[in-house]
C-alpha cells in the first residue's frame, strides 16, 4: 500500500533545514558580536579566587613568601666570550664578563684587554648597572677605566643600550664621556649562525670613535679603529666551546698616523685559536 503525502509536505521538509541553518548563522553572528568587546575584567588574575591572594585572605602563610615568579629571582653568571691567542704574532686577547641580578635589573662587570710579549699592553674595565627597557634590550649606565702600558690611564662615564636586534643580531652601542669634554662611542655587533647543533659560525664587527685627539695615548679623533672577524666554534656543550678564527683590524685617521710614526702597521690580519665558556 502506498502513502501519498500532500504536495506541501516536501516543501515543508526542505524549508526546515534552511530555517535551522539561518537560526544557526544568526546565533553565530550574535556570539561574534558579543566577543568583539571583551569584558573589562576579562584578564583579572583574581577573578576566580573570590579576592583571595598570597598577600591577604585565608591562604596567607606566616613568614616570608616562599612562592616567587621567575622574574623575582636573582641569578649570577660568568662568561669568557673571547679567550684567544694568535700564535704567529704571539698576541693574546680576552673578553670576560660577570653579572648578578634579576630579569629587570642587574650589576655587570666587563673586562677586555690585549697581551703582548707576556705583558698586559692595554685593558678596559667597565662596571655597569643594566635595566631591561623592553623584551630584547637593556639600557646600561656606569663607569669605564682604561689602562695602557705606554700612555695615560683614562676614566669615563658610560651609558648605552644593548640587546638582540631584529634578525637575531646581538648589538651593543655605548657612549662615553671623559675628562676635559672628551667623548667616545663604541659599537659592537655579532651573529651566531648554527651550521649544526654544535658547530657555530660567528661573524663579529667592532667600531670605535673618539671626539678629541689624545696624543699621549696615540689616539686620533673620529673613527679610530675597526675590526671584523669570523670565529668557528664547536660546542661540546653550551658552556664549553673551543674555536678557531680570523680577524682583520685597521686603524684610521690620526690614529693610523701615530702607528706609522712609531714604525707599526695601520692594519693587520690575525689567525687565532680560542676558548669560549660560561658558568
Amino acid at each position: 500500500m502506498k502513502i501519498l503525502l500532500p504536495i506541501s509536505m516536501p516543501l515543508l521538509l526542505l524549508a526546515l533545514p534552511l530555517q535551522a541553518q539561518s537560526e544557526s548563522m544568526d546565533h553565530n553572528q550574535h556570539s561574534m558580536s558579543a566577543m568583539d568587546k571583551p569584558a573589562a575584567d576579562a584578564r583579572d588574575p583574581h577573578e576566580y579566587s573570590n579576592g583571595f591572594t598570597l598577600e591577604r585572605g585565608p591562604y596567607v602563610l606566616e613568614g616570608p613568601r616562599l612562592l616567587k615568579m621567575a622574574d623575582e629571582h636573582h641569578f649570577w653568571a660568568v662568561m669568557a666570550d673571547r679567550l684567544e691567542y694568535a700564535p704567529e704574532e704571539e698576541v693574546g686577547a680576552y673578553e670576560l664578563s660577570a653579572r648578578y641580578g634579576s630579569t629587570y635589573n642587574r650589576l655587570a662587570l666587563k673586562l677586555e684587554g690585549e697581551v703582548e710579549d707576556d705583558r698586559l699592553a692595554e685593558s678596559q674595565s667597565e662596571l655597569l648597572w643594566q635595566h631591561a627597557v623592553s623584551a630584547y634590550f637593556d639600557s646600561h649606565l656606569g663607569v669605564r677605566f682604561d689602562e695602557f702600558e705606554e700612555g695615560r690611564s683614562r676614566q669615563w662615564l658610560a651609558f648605552g643600550i644593548s640587546g638582540l636586534a631584529p634578525y637575531w643580531f646581538e648589538t651593543d652601542l655605548t657612549a662615553y664621556v671623559g675628562e676635559h669634554g672628551n667623548a667616545a662611542l663604541s659599537f659592537e655587533a655579532e651573529y651566531e649562525w648554527l651550521l649544526t647543533q654544535r658547530l657555530v659560525l660567528q661573524p663579529r664587527i667592532e667600531l670605535n670613535f673618539y671626539g678629541q685627539h689624545d696624543e699621549e695615548n696615540h689616539i686620533g679623533s673620529g673613527l679610530s679603529d675597526a675590526a671584523a672577524g669570523l670565529r668557528l666554534r664547536y660546542e661540546f656543550s653550551r658552556q664549553f666551546a673551543p674555536y678557531i678564527g680570523i680577524e682583520r683590524s685597521r686603524l684610521f685617521g690620526a690614529t693610523a698616523d701615530y702607528a706609522r710614526a712609531d714604525g707599526e702597521h695601520s692594519g693587520e690580519t690575525l689567525a687565532m685559536v680560542g676558548l669560549r665558556f660560561w658558568f
